[in-house]
């Protein structure tokens, strides 16, 4: 039985016997009993193991280590400690021994050492929570859009264009590495061309959301960013959304809908790990997420923001300017201003891709980015601009290849119509939903500079 079944009504089970298979996670032995902390990784509980010198074989079970593979046989009786039940065992069977030189003790291990032995860390009670939430997180994701219709599309990993226009992507090639020095043939490569993978799904997406009205992408993206802060990574999972006959007003609607929706589903679904969380790893945490759900998000233009924050009373690291972005210190007043979550909106043409709406003021795209507090900016997106010929305009101000780019164009052409969508880094939500501050520990095995191990 797992422990999940057996914990979602344990009262129905007193004096049954049961059998359960997992891991042994603590062992005190006694001269005539002892205690087993034990684990099976289906549930975030833990079930206490007793036996005792009647068992034939008590004196061997005494010997079994932290983190061997057990299979006990007892019945599930009330317990006189901190636990409501426990099991009173009558067969204990080693099915996998673990040596005394186990890394992973019952006792505190830094998150910096648990980096490096990756491939335990699930079984510490703090990762088995975290990549608990991050599948619950997942599945919501996928449930939200499911339910309202919208297609999964996956887009390709591999791709000729650059979405962000960064130049900071990985290469994709089979030439060998000495050709790479010198001037490089790319109709001689794989694909006959220059490729790399992507950062964003995001334009293949709009053409799904141009045959299916919504859509959706929720994989992989890559970037190739020399940066080890706390937020960054060189594999990291995005969600982006596509909606067809959508304006900016309505893409707001959506995330913010969609937020809130995963946010309840989180709380509903892994109430165990998130109060764990708000117990050591966060205070408040808890709080932070049920307000956010009841929350007002308030909507302003970006020259608004710009204007509270130079007329407030701050000393700020980095002063607030007309046209350009906004610096994290900034996000976290602006929240606090409006105590809740607020969409910046209509942000200068010229600090944003060239694929967004431009406005009739000639200066800024119809963009938005969604600040929550206690995390900054979690969410960005925009309309899409649909009239052909200011696209072309746009790119060519920007210096790309608009030939290359041609299927994109073509969807203004081909029944184009006004469509809107967002990004949101699934990383990135995983931080604000546990209080876990690196991202590294939010994705089972981190990409980034200098680190690609397993």
């Amino acid at each position: 039985m797992d422990l999940r079944d057996l914990f979602e009504n344990i009262s129905s089970h007193e004096g049954q016997t049961v059998t359960v298979q997992g891991w042994i996670r603590n062992h005190r032995d006694q001269k005539t009993f002892g205690f087993i902390d034990f684990s099976d990784g289906t549930t975030f509980k833990h079930l206490q193991i007793v036996y005792d010198d009647a068992l034939e074989n008590f004196d061997e079970i005494q010997k079994y280590l932290v983190g061997s593979a057990i299979e006990v046989t007892g019945v599930i009786v009330k317990s006189s400690g901190k636990q409501d039940y426990e099991m009173r065992a009558s067969c204990v069977t080693l099915l996998g021994a673990c040596p005394e030189d186990y890394p992973i003790q019952p006792k505190r291990h830094t998150r910096e050492f648990l980096r490096e032995v990756a491939y335990l860390r699930p079984r510490t009670n703090m990762f088995q929570a975290v990549f608990r939430v991050r599948s619950v997180a997942a599945y919501a994701i996928h449930k939200y859009f499911q339910d309202r219709g919208y297609v999964y599309f996956h887009a390709p990993l591999i791709t000729a264009s650059d979405c962000e226009g960064a130049g900071e992507m990985f290469q994709v090639t089979t030439l060998p590495i000495d050709k790479l020095n010198g001037k490089v043939d790319y109709s001689k490569d794989f694909f006959g061309k220059m490729t790399n993978l992507t950062v964003s799904g995001q334009l293949e997406a709009e053409t799904f959301a141009l045959a299916y009205k919504k859509t959706y992408t929720f994989g992989p993206t890559f970037r190739a960013e020399n940066s080890n802060t706390k937020t960054h990574a060189s594999e990291f999972w995005m969600i982006e959304p596509e909606i067809a006959f959508c304006d900016l007003e309505g893409d707001m609607d959506i995330m913010e809908d969609m937020l809130k929706y995963v946010v309840k589903y989180v709380l509903d679904h892994a109430p165990l790990e998130i109060e764990f969380f708000d117990s050591f790893v966060e205070k408040g945490l808890k709080n932070k997420l049920e307000k956010l759900i009841t929350s007002k998000f308030t909507r302003i233009d970006h020259e608004e923001a710009i204007a509270i924050l130079k007329n407030a009373d701050v000393k700020w690291e980095f002063e607030p300017k007309y046209g350009e972005d906004i610096a994290k210190e900034h996000e976290k007043y602006i929240t606090e201003y409006f105590n809740g979550p607020v969409f910046i909106k209509n942000w200068p043409k010229d600090i944003k891709a060239f694929y967004m709406k431009q406005n009739s003021d000639g200066k800024t795209v119809a963009a938005v980015d969604l600040e929550v507090p206690g995390a900054g900016e979690l969410m960005g997106g925009s309309q899409r601009e649909e009239d052909y010929d200011k696209l072309v305009t746009r790119m060519k101000e920007l210096d790309m290849d608009a030939t290359s780019m041609d299927w994109y164009l073509n969807l203004r052409k081909y029944g184009g119509c006004i469509h809107s969508g967002f990004g949101m880094g699934f990383e990135r939500l995983l931080i604000y939903l546990t209080g876990v501050d690196n991202i590294r520990d939010v994705i089972p095995y981190p990409r980034t500079p200098k680190n690609c191990e397993y």
